[in-house]
């Protein structure tokens, strides 16, 4: 069985499920879409990942908004399996002990993914290094370094002693698993009883490896001191060719995915041509993300498409064929998907929120960038438009890193937003956001915002969540909106794209534009032109969820990554 698996897929974190804490956000969520349309297309492809047995954090806000984070606690003996194989790595000279935890992802046709989640949580390590697995993009440096050596060498050692021998090509999803090339290197120079790297070397692992950069923003890749890795990790006869390994005097991860891979791309149209011009001297293909749209379709829509278009699972593009659903029929599937959500928000928020009326729904990671503050720029034009066009309702959700004090901020300015707005515009915020929340949202609004500034989006997937279900997005140009955006056929636009400048003016810019598309476009067609607005719905999922899916995505890996 160990044999037949040509691919492994390496990431920091994978959205597994709901109740296993193994990732954090959109990074997370995407590679576990990306396993599951593996399984279902029978890829013979396997993941890495780490086991992290206190999650990312539990997050709890209090009723000013403040965020506190705590440890998460979940059985994981319920969830997953101990394997016997035991693998190791040198930390600073010591010896840490690894074992593994397998994980299924099962298939529509029953093949199965394999997910193997390295641990260190074991009795013969030091107690410190029995900690190091445990946090997800927790610690300090030293932290993170000891992270990525686990999840990069550590993982192609586990892979060895598990039997996995002749993988062909190791996908490394972002920059966090870049260290697997330092031990492929090592092993061929222990093959060859060779102490220098040749260009030879280079060229062989780069025919391994195919890298994916998810980031236009300058925090997301990780760099590190060329002293504190080699204290770390060692690896002097592969390191010094910084060249290959460093650029500006350190250590950085994307720059080893990216000198060492055969195949690099970014995540959607706009993301590559930012990351061309920040890595000008690179081949970088783009491969645009997806969601699995099985996992993400509510019951009701589930059971809608089941009527009408039978293997709409199998294949995602005969979603195109919604168009021909009659419009009550996407409208009752909404209203239930819409009524479970409202039920949720008010038994979680005491929100008082009515699903007669107009929802808008936000979820993302909170963080500077993503602007999710940016529609309450001007709080009487919200008063004005919920008066005198119709009434509405806001759904948010998020998280912000534990040492993102401006995110942690921003959440706060939503609460205080969300008193001002009270006897106006009901808003709620729904603490801990995940996976299962994700799922409720996504299909429950009428209406999904993203308003990041421009050009540091590079995909977002919530929107694409939203697409499968037939709600139409409301959003700055930007990732994946650019291609998905058909003004007023799939949704509508905020602003006109352009790299935006960090000035009021062009938020100003921007939250006007939000205010003139939901106060003249959209709340009067969703109360005076219902049959418009259900267009807009079907034209979502026939347009946006037959293409934005990790079906599609993954049949472009295999075509232009993984079998070439």
């Amino acid at each position: 069985m160990a044999e037949q698996r040509k691919i492994a897929y390496l990431s920091m974190e994978i959205g597994l499920e709901e109740d296993v804490p193994t990732y954090s956000g959109g990074l997370g969520i995407l590679a576990g879409d990306t396993l599951r349309s593996a399984a279902d297309l029978e890829i013979p492809l396997l993941a890495v990942s780490l086991l992290h047995r206190k999650g990312y954090f539990f997050q709890r806000l209090d009723d000013q908004g403040r965020q506190t984070e705590e440890p998460v606690h979940w059985p994981i003996n319920d969830f997953v399996e101990e394997l016997p194989e035991r693998a190791s790595i040198a930390l600073e000279g010591r010896t840490v002990r690894l074992r593994a935890w397998r994980y299924q992802v099962t298939g529509i046709t029953g093949f199965a993914i394999p997910v193997y989640l390295l641990d260190a949580d074991l009795p013969e390590n030091a107690p410190g290094d029995r900690r190091l697995t445990d946090f997800l993009y927790g610690g300090d440096s030293v932290y993170r370094i000891s992270q990525e050596a686990i999840l990069g060498i550590g993982g192609v050692r586990m892979l060895r002693a598990l039997g996995y021998n002749a993988i062909e090509k190791f996908h490394m999803n972002e920059g966090h698993s870049s260290f697997l090339t330092l031990e492929l290197l090592e092993e061929r120079l222990r093959q060859a009883g060779r102490a220098e790297v040749t260009e030879e070397d280079l060229d062989a692992v780069r025919r391994m490896c195919v890298f994916t950069t998810h980031t236009p923003v300058p925090s997301g890749h990780d760099k590190f001191p060329p002293e504190l890795v080699l204290r770390l990790i060692g690896k002097e006869s592969v390191l010094k060719r910084q060249d290959i390994f460093c650029i500006d005097g350190q250590v950085n991860m994307t720059h080893i995915g990216l000198n060492l891979s055969h195949f690099i791309n970014g995540v959607a149209k706009r993301h590559t041509e930012v990351s061309r011009s920040l890595f000008p001297n690179y081949d970088i293909s783009s491969i645009t993300n997806g969601v699995h749209a099985a996992t993400w379709v509510a019951r009701p829509m589930a059971e809608l498409f089941d009527h009408h278009i039978p293997g709409w699972r199998q294949d995602n593009f005969s979603l195109r064929y919604a168009m021909s659903i009659p419009r009550q029929e996407i409208w009752n599937a909404h209203l239930a998907a819409k009524r479970e959500l409202v039920h949720f928000v008010n038994q979680e928020t005491n929100a008082g929120m009515d699903a007669d009326v107009m929802t808008l729904g936000f979820a993302r990671r909170i963080t500077a960038y993503k602007r999710p503050a940016l529609i309450f720029w001007s709080i009487d034009r919200l008063k004005r438009i919920a008066a005198e066009i119709g009434p509405f309702q806001i759904v948010y959700a998020g998280k912000a890193h534990p040492r993102d004090q401006h995110g942690k901020e921003l959440i706060e300015f939503i609460y205080q937003s969300k008193a001002k707005l009270a006897d106006d515009v009901r808003i709620a915020y729904l603490g801990n956001y995940g996976i299962g929340t994700g799922r409720l949202l996504a299909a429950g609004v009428d209406l999904w915002l993203n308003t990041p500034k421009p050009p540091l989006e590079a995909s977002g997937t919530s929107g694409m969540k939203a697409a499968v279900n037939g709600v139409p997005s409301l959003s700055i140009l930007d990732g994946w909106w650019i291609e998905g955006c058909i003004e007023g056929v799939t949704g509508w636009s905020i602003g006109d794209g352009q790299r935006a400048i960090e000035s009021g003016e062009q938020r100003a810019r921007d939250a006007f534009s939000f205010y003139d598309q939901l106060e003249k476009v959209v709340l009067p067609m969703f109360y005076k032109d219902r049959w418009g607005y259900i267009n807009i719905m079907r034209q979502a999922i026939a347009l946006n969820g037959s293409f934005f899916n990790t079906q599609r995505m993954m049949q472009e890996y295999a075509l232009k990554a993984y079998f070439r």
